[in-house]
C-alpha cells in the first residue's frame, strides 16, 4: 500500500498517559489485541491472533487477526522510529469491510508531554472504486467512536505496566 495513489478516509484518537513516550512505546505494541478491540456495531471482535512471525516490534513482521465475523485481515509493521511512531499496513480485509477497502494504514505516535505522553492513534481506510462515500459513512458513524472507546482502555493498561 505505500505509495497508494489517491486519498483514504481517516480517524483518530489521542489519549494522555502518564507514562514517558518510550515505555507507552515499548508497552503498546506487544499487548494482546484480543484483550482490547471488541465487537462495537457492526465492527468485529478480534478474537485470536494467529501465524504472528515474531515479536510485534519489528518492520516487516505480519500476524493475522481473526476476527469475531468469521472474516479476518492481515497486518504487516511498516515503520518504526523508537520511541515516536509504531505504523502497520491492513490488508485481505473479509467480510464487510473486504467489500469496502482494499486496505488500511494504522499509525500510533508518540509524543513527550510535560506530565508523561501523547499518544496518538490514526487509521486510514482506502476505499475500493465507488464505495467511498460508504467507508466515509462507516469511519464517521463506527470507526471514529470505537476508536475512541478502545484506546482510553489501552492507555490505562500502559500505564499500570509502567507502574509496575
Amino acid at each position: 500500500m505505500r505509495g497508494r495513489r489517491g486519498r483514504g478516509v481517516s480517524a483518530s484518537a489521542d489519549a494522555l498517559v502518564r507514562s514517558n513516550a518510550q515505555q507507552a512505546y515499548e508497552i503498546s505494541g506487544p499487548l494482546d489485541p484480543t484483550r482490547f478491540y471488541p465487537r462495537f456495531g457492526p465492527l468485529p471482535a478480534v478474537i485470536e491472533v494467529r501465524e504472528q512471525s515474531g515479536e510485534w516490534d519489528t518492520v516487516g513482521r505480519t500476524r493475522m487477526l481473526m476476527l469475531s465475523d468469521g472474516g479476518h485481515v492481515i497486518e504487516t509493521i511498516t515503520d518504526t522510529e523508537v520511541p515516536a511512531l509504531f505504523a502497520y499496513e491492513l490488508s485481505e480485509f473479509q467480510r464487510l469491510f473486504g467489500t469496502l477497502v482494499s486496505g488500511a494504514r494504522a499509525e500510533w505516535r508518540f509524543e513527550p508531554r510535560q506530565s508523561g505522553s501523547l499518544i496518538r492513534w490514526s487509521y486510514t481506510f482506502f476505499a475500493r472504486p465507488a464505495r467511498g462515500w460508504i467507508v466515509w459513512l462507516v469511519v464517521r458513524l463506527w470507526w471514529a467512536r470505537y476508536m475512541r472507546h478502545v484506546l482510553p482502555q489501552i492507555a490505562r493498561e500502559i500505564d499500570h505496566r509502567a507502574a509496575s
